[in-house]
This record gives C-alpha cells, structure tokens and sequence, in this order.
C-alpha cells in the first residue's frame, strides 16, 4: 500500500463560522482572518494505492459551479487535483473509486464535471462511494444545511450508474459504528457535523492514519469547545471528538486534516490541558 496526498486548492470561509464560540481574539491567533474575517482553507485529499486499485478520499469543489458562485469563497493559490495527482504521477482516470467522507460541495463537488451542457462524473472508470444513511440526508436536506447539498454535485452520481453504498458490503461488519471498507481500511461514522458522516482508517507503515474530514477540519480544532457552526449537532460532535481523542492519544494515531491550509498531519499528547497537538509533518515523512 502507498499514500499520497492531493492537494485539491485553498479557499476562505468565515473565521467566525469555522471556529463556532470560540471568540475571535482567540481564534485568529490560529488562521489569521483577512479584512472581510475571511480565513483560508485546504481541499486536501487522500490518495490510496492498494492492490490494483487507487482511491481517491474526497475530490474538493470542482470547478463547474458559476463564477458568482465561486466568488464567495475567493479561490486561491496554484494547487489543483489535476496537477496534484500528476505530482504524484496518476491521472484521473487512473482512478478506480472515489470514497466520499460526506456530500458537502467542498467535499463532492469534484466528482462531477460539465462536459458541454452535460453533467458526467470527473473520474470515468471511478465507482462512487457514500451510505444510504448520509446519501438519504443529503437528497432531502434540512434548511440548514441545503445550501452545501448541490444537486448538480449529487444526483449525476446516482444517475451515473456508479454509486455503490458502503452499507451493502459491510453490514455483517458493522460494529461500534464502525464497517471494513477492504483490508487495512476501515470506516469510523460520525453524525455530529452531518449525518452519517465517514471517516477512513488505514493502517499504513505499523501506524493507524485517520483522515479527519470535518470532525477536526485542522489541529485548531482539537480542544473540545472549537466545534464549527456549521455542525448540525454541535454537542454530538464534543462528545465524538472527546472519544476520538482519547483513543488516538492512547493508540499514537496520526491524524490527516483537509482542511488545515498548511499542516498534513499530527499526533496529540496529553496535556495539564487535555489533549492537544504533539508532533507536525506531512505524510510522506511517515
């Protein structure tokens, strides 16, 4: 098995948004806001080689969406799928299946590309993979959260013919809220951002790497109180985040952060504090 990281680009959301209750006295001393409070984030994604098969952990926003639309979220910088995965020498359509955490068009919104007037997945030889719990959520979204749940971004998927359901191959494998996706790969579930989120974890070089998505999008988020105002069930998402951290501090997981727009990963130690951030690096330092 190999990991690679792709990086997918950076945009900005609003530092209060991201950082929930957390005053931004405090805050901006961890991604300084601009003028507009504005802070940039990574679409940073995971690419796993394993057998003949390589899968790509999330996908960024895409590219199709208007330029009105784009222009509240001040895309920035130089890296882009494409280009990442060349860096790391694949090529989309050497792509076998894209795992998608959840369907948040930050997340989705690279598995479907325009071509002319058409809407057809961005990865042409992928299967698509989310759960039925999640994909349930997100066809009939709560007012707080349609806004993130694009049509354009979900039903092509379905329509594709190339969605699968975690769910049909692992319920026999179901427990503790967690499934096997294939070996050296299993699934944690999370339903305090969204629902039924999915959180990969590989087992990799005698290590366990758990990609993070949006239950910690950066180190920054680690204490307990920095939960976003985005989550739907803010106090679910403490309770996973406390659980998490206390058998990741006790197992040395590493953990591998999307959103944080400079650090790939780190490993937590306990602290007179509670549990914080130990060691940085990026991925391929493991």
């Amino acid at each position: 098995m190999n990991l690679y990281t792709v990086n997918c680009g950076h945009f900005k959301l609003d530092g209060g948004a991201m950082f929930g209750v957390v005053p931004k006295s405090i805050w901006n001393e961890l991604n300084p806001a601009d003028e507009n409070n504005m802070c940039s984030w990574a679409t940073r994604s995971l690419l796993i080689e394993t057998g003949n098969r390589l899968i790509l952990v999330d996908c960024g926003m895409g590219d199709k969406q208007s330029e009105k639309f784009f222009g509240y979220y001040y895309l920035h910088g130089s890296d882009n799928l494409d280009r990442s995965l060349a860096a790391n020498g694949f090529h989309r359509d050497d792509i076998t299946d894209v795992f998608l955490t959840h369907l948040h068009f930050d997340h989705c919104g690279g598995a479907i590309k325009k071509e002319d007037d058409k809407l057809v997945p961005a990865f042409k030889n992928a299967v698509y993979w989310s759960n039925e719990a999640h994909w349930n959520w997100a066809m009939y979204p709560n007012p707080r959260e349609k806004a993130s749940f694009l049509k354009e971004n979900i039903l092509p998927i379905q329509e594709s013919g190339r969605l699968k359901f975690i769910d049909d191959i692992t319920s026999d494998a179901v427990q503790f809220d967690t499934a096997l996706f294939l070996e050296n790969v299993s699934i944690r579930f999370a339903n305090g951002h969204t629902d039924a989120m999915m959180l990969p974890q590989v087992q990799y070089k005698e290590k366990t790497i758990v990609f993070m998505a949006d239950l910690l999008p950066s180190p920054g988020h680690i204490p307990l109180p920095y939960v976003m105002a985005y989550d739907t069930r803010p106090l679910i998402t403490m309770t996973e985040k406390e659980a998490f951290l206390k058998e990741a501090v006790a197992n040395n997981y590493v953990l591998f952060f999307e959103h944080d727009p400079e650090i790939e990963c780190c490993t937590l130690r306990e602290t007179p504090r509670g549990i914080r951030a130990d060691q940085f690096f990026k991925l391929n330092e493991l």
